[in-house]
């Protein structure tokens, strides 16, 4: 009877050992496969946490979903596709489940049933601003840009501030109008470098193209009370969802007033998290060559566009430089921003760009400046102004007022 006795009292006393012995919950197993794959990166372990979970609940549709997504993250679609395609049969309508799995199909280049997926999820959820997302990227890669367009303008409806679809928004402005025809005016005046006000006058012709937008560009510059012309060429063709180029070139028989000849080559890559970047060159021929480098950064954030710019230039006895950075806050459209931008050095893309001849490009310039763009339907308009100060010969300074006003038609 004691031996019982003493059984009796270590079993009430001491219950804790027998509580250990018990198996997790499907909900701890849960938390042990989120913490496996989030934080330790263990997909393989955390797919045979979710499994076990789901052993002890088979209809928990939080566990499957998240079971999807990791074998998504863990490179195999197949068992993936299983997965989801099990929540099919039972019609499970959560959002969640229609995200992973058109995401699914999206990564693995499946576009076309992606966007039926997609299109399946938006009629429980006309309001999911992840979907509407996802149809427009799933657009965009499909290349078909009018309705990806309106995808973007659905999610910003939801949320103006969303950064992918404000990125994604600028993108597709390349590609929704067959041809655009622009024509800017840009003015001048010095308070001392030269005695008279510069005037040029751009006139372009814009043609999207299937793998990229080709601008052609007619010049008139009346500079040192002299007037000449410029033709100029430029190509942005699409090498991969990523990548692009930028490719330009111009010629002008009126040295004194444009380069003879200008080109130019980049390369322009998408990264994730809304970034972007850029490296290239470009040359100017005057009465002999100038190679630039350059290279830039750039980064949305909600309604906002960062970038950062420089231009190297070599030669046998410096290398210069110039820096320029630029802030744009969009608000309705990719058409409809204020930009302001401050930066250092010339740049071969402004309109000042002969006076990169006799290495002045090497002397010491401050600029900073704004502009506003606004569109109208199919019309757009763009006013700006800037200021330089500039060393326009050694330890000589002098200030430039530029306004610049322009307007794009679309159709």
């Amino acid at each position: 009877m004691k031996t019982y006795f003493v059984y009796f009292v270590l079993l009430t006393l001491l219950p804790l050992p027998l509580y250990a012995q018990q198996s997790p919950s499907a909900d701890e197993l849960f938390t042990k496969a989120r913490t496996a794959a989030f934080d330790n990166k263990d997909y393989t372990g955390s797919i045979a946490l979710a499994r076990q979970a789901l052993e002890k609940a088979p209809d928990y549709t939080d566990i499957s979903i998240f079971l999807g997504r990791i074998y998504t993250w863990n490179k195999d679609p197949e068992s993936a596709r299983a997965v989801f395609q099990e929540l099919g049969r039972k019609e499970v309508k959560d959002e969640d489940y229609f995200i992973a799995y058109s995401s699914l199909e999206y990564w693995n280049d499946q576009n076309s049933t992606a966007e039926n997926i997609i299109n399946r999820g938006l009629a429980f959820h006309p309001q999911s601003e992840a979907l509407w997302l996802l149809k427009a990227k799933v657009n965009y890669a499909d290349k078909n840009y009018i309705e990806s367009e309106k995808a973007i303008k659905a999610v910003l409806a939801i949320n103006p501030k969303n950064t992918e679809a404000n990125s994604l928004a600028v993108k597709v402005n390349e590609y929704t109008s067959k041809n655009a025809i622009s024509i800017l005016y840009n003015y001048s005046h010095f308070d001392r470098q030269f005695d008279d006000d510069w005037h040029i006058v751009g006139i372009s012709y814009k043609r999207a193209t299937p793998i990229g937008a080709v601008i052609v560009r007619g010049n008139y510059a009346n500079k040192f009370a002299e007037g000449g012309t410029q033709i100029e060429l430029e190509a942005y063709p699409r090498l991969s969802k990523m990548f692009y180029l930028y490719v330009g070139g111009a010629y002008s028989n009126d040295v004194a007033l444009f380069p003879k000849y200008r080109t130019g080559v980049s390369v322009n890559a998408n990264l994730p998290k809304s970034f972007e970047a850029e490296i290239g060159y470009r040359q100017l021929y005057f009465s002999s060559n100038i190679w630039m480098y350059t290279a830039a950064v750039g980064k949305y954030y909600k309604n906002f566009w960062f970038n950062i710019r420089t231009y190297i230039t070599p030669d046998n006895k410096n290398i210069s430089h110039s820096y320029t950075g630029t802030v744009r806050y969009y608000t309705k459209s990719a058409q409809d921003y204020f930009g302001f931008q401050i930066g250092t050095g010339i740049s071969p893309e402004e309109n000042r760009n002969n006076l990169l001849d006799n290495e002045t490009f090497k002397l010491e310039t401050f600029k900073i400046g704004a502009e506003y763009n606004f569109s109208l339907k199919s019309n757009m308009f763009s006013v700006g102004t800037m200021y330089y100060n500039q060393e326009y010969l050694p330890n000589q300074r002098g200030n430039q007022f530029d306004i610049t006003v322009g307007y794009t038609r679309k159709f």
